[in-house]
């Protein structure tokens, strides 16, 4: 008879410590690089984070690091699979040499826009075929920036040969070859840095797209713009393995919930709006701008695009050329 009152308050002990469990909140930490209070900041991270929130009743709190507040840009990536960062985001070029798969999606003539971009390379994600390059994190969705262009102070780019001499901040290693064979001084720097640099002269342009030109305030400085494809920038949104693994079941399914390619298109949308809102920004200005149509077939620009392709093709082996032949298809599959 003493048995009962004991199995019913080890039952409700239970029942009490399982509420508790359901209860307790678990915050996560994101780290970007992008400025605080940007479009990306409030319409992406932001607005991932309360969704997320929401999703989980709360059990889960977002806190978002932009600016590279937790981590510095070229660290985010080892920053996440260490675990400083619970996420981080950030872009894939930071970490030279770790994702060369990933980076053929850089290559000119991938993509015409952002939405397409993200499109490619999420898929490529998805069909395993870049498993191997994000093995000690968990990617939440992989998206790109749109096409980079040149942008400069007082000095108009028409062909080529009109690069040689300058300096010019580089958005990624097969840019920065890029301009080296053309004789301009290729510098490389975060993003946050460039306004500073080009402000000081330390750099008299860059390659960027327009969405960087309105973020980074860059529009201020530089008058010139001439639409020659040049790349477009791969970025990730990854977490941490252990900050995933560390959650209940059902809070990794919400997790899971806000991955994919659909978050990669509400990145690529939020990218597409910046873009004709940077392009707006210089035409508003009255600045010159200079559109090179069909940039492979164009006779001075179409060879050197078409050689930096093979540069980079002919460096990375045949799984690039693979990687590269997938991402190709893919394009007629997603939408520009």
């Amino acid at each position: 008879m003493q048995l009962k009152p004991i199995v019913t308050g080890l039952a409700l002990a239970c029942t009490l410590a399982s509420q508790a469990s359901l209860a307790e909140t678990t915050t996560l930490r994101i780290a970007h690089v992008w400025p605080g209070g940007s479009l990306i900041d409030r319409e992406l991270f932001q607005a991932w984070g309360s969704s997320v929130e929401e999703a989980s009743q709360g059990r889960l709190e977002v806190e978002v690091y932009p600016g590279q507040t937790l981590t510095k840009s070229e660290q985010t990536y080892q920053s996440t699979a260490s675990g400083i960062a619970d996420i981080g985001a950030s872009a894939q070029g930071y970490t030279a040499g770790r994702f060369p798969l990933t980076q053929v999606v850089e290559l000119p003539g991938v993509s015409a826009s952002a939405a397409q971009g993200a499109c490619i390379l999420q898929s490529l994600y998805d069909q395993g075929a870049l498993d191997d390059e994000y093995a000690d994190t968990r990617p939440l969705f992989l998206f790109t920036t749109g096409p980079g262009y040149l942008h400069t102070q007082e000095r108009a780019i028409e062909t080529p040969d009109d690069l040689a001499g300058l300096r010019l901040r580089r958005p990624t290693p097969l840019v920065g070859d890029m301009f080296e064979r053309l004789d301009a001084q290729a510098v490389g720097m975060p993003a946050p840095d460039v306004f500073t640099a080009m402000q000081r002269g330390v750099v008299d342009g860059l390659s960027f797209n327009w969405e960087a030109m309105k973020t980074f305030r860059l529009n201020e400085l530089a008058d010139h713009h001439t639409e020659i494809p040049l790349y477009d920038l791969s970025l990730f949104a990854t977490m941490s393995q252990r900050s995933y693994e560390q959650l209940p079941p059902d809070l990794q399914r919400v997790i899971d919930d806000h991955s994919g390619q659909e978050w990669s298109q509400r990145a690529a949308a939020v990218y597409d709006e910046l873009i004709r809102q940077g392009r707006q920004e210089a035409v508003a200005a009255g600045d010159e701008i200079l559109v090179i149509d069909d940039a492979l077939d164009d006779p001075d620009w179409g060879p050197v695009l078409q050689e930096t392709i093979d540069r980079y093709l002919g460096e990375h082996g045949d799984r690039a050329a693979e990687v590269y032949e997938d991402a190709m298809a893919l394009k007629e599959q997603c939408p520009a």
